[in-house]
């Protein structure tokens, strides 16, 4: 069971490497790298090449390690137990009936082999990342309403992306297989540009790649924009039927490039391109 890539998602040979030496070693791939630079799309991806179901555990700043192997709804047992009817009897006497099943436990239980994405674990509390050892480390754990061993029966392909928010500790990394997603060089971007586009024409894509690596490499900028972001200013330009004389610059100096909102996500960043530009204008 090999990655060798995908028709719509464009890997670099040490990402193909990466996920290949997570699947050999049987520990979970901890995947980090810019937001929008795909890490999401890479479980996804994967788990279509090689045919496996693919369950989503997209973490929040709220989620608890507890959410993913199981939860007990006590509210629901009580409520059944006051309707004094003889279904909510019978039910009531199966606390199995009251079991929500977490993505860890689906994945454990699953018929077949499964990929499991544990969607920017960052996000957690630091002590998220530490309450999930034991389980993706063993592959089982213990439901105490229950008192059985939830062991899986095939061990899944994990995923874990961060957008390095926090630190993750130690004895996590240890446990996974780290690969971080650099941002594409042009050539790579090109292809990615290609899979979305395949009709585009090239001295668009070639004016409109020279502009957003202009923006992105502009020092002091908040949040570079993204391979996601250059993908919607491309869609847009296209809606728009946008000129290439509007992207084009005579004498190479920076301008404002129409939609830039696409690019640039906060006031201070457009202010600071702006500020730039007018520069740019008197030096002329």
């Amino acid at each position: 069971m090999k990655f060798q890539g995908s028709e719509n998602y464009v890997a670099t040979q040490d990402l193909m490497l990466a996920v290949n030496a997570a699947i050999t070693l049987k520990r979970p791939l901890l995947v980090k790298g810019e937001p929008g630079t795909g890490k999401t799309m890479l479980a996804e991806e994967v788990a279509q090449a090689l045919d496996m179901p693919l369950l989503q555990w997209h973490i929040k700043s709220t989620t608890k390690a507890q959410q993913g192997l199981y939860e007990y709804d006590a509210v629901s047992r009580l409520r059944d137990s006051q309707l004094n009817t003889s279904d909510s009897a019978e039910r009531v006497k199966d606390i199995r009936n009251y079991i929500v099943q977490g993505v860890l436990w689906q994945a454990f239980t699953a018929d077949r082999p499964v990929a499991l994405l544990i969607d920017e674990i960052d996000k957690a509390d630091i002590e998220f990342p530490n309450d999930l050892l034991r389980e993706l480390d063993r592959m089982e754990f213990y439901c105490y309403e229950t008192r059985e061993l939830i062991k899986a029966r095939h061990r899944p392909l994990v995923f874990i992306t961060s957008n390095n928010e926090k630190e993750l500790p130690d004895a996590f990394l240890r446990r996974c297989f780290f690969h971080y997603i650099k941002f594409p060089d042009a050539d790579t971007m090109k292809q990615i540009v290609d899979v979305h586009f395949p009709g585009l024409k090239s001295e668009l894509l070639t004016v409109a790649m020279k502009t957003f690596y202009d923006v992105r490499n502009l020092p002091g900028l908040k949040k570079k924009p993204s391979t996601s972001e250059l993908i919607d200013w491309l869609k847009l330009l296209m809606a728009e039927d946008i000129p290439l004389e509007a992207l084009q610059n005579a004498d190479n100096k920076v301008s404002i490039p129409p939609l830039v909102g696409a690019l640039l996500k906060n006031e201070q960043d457009t202010t600071l391109f702006e500020k730039l530009v007018f520069m740019n204008q008197r030096n002329r």
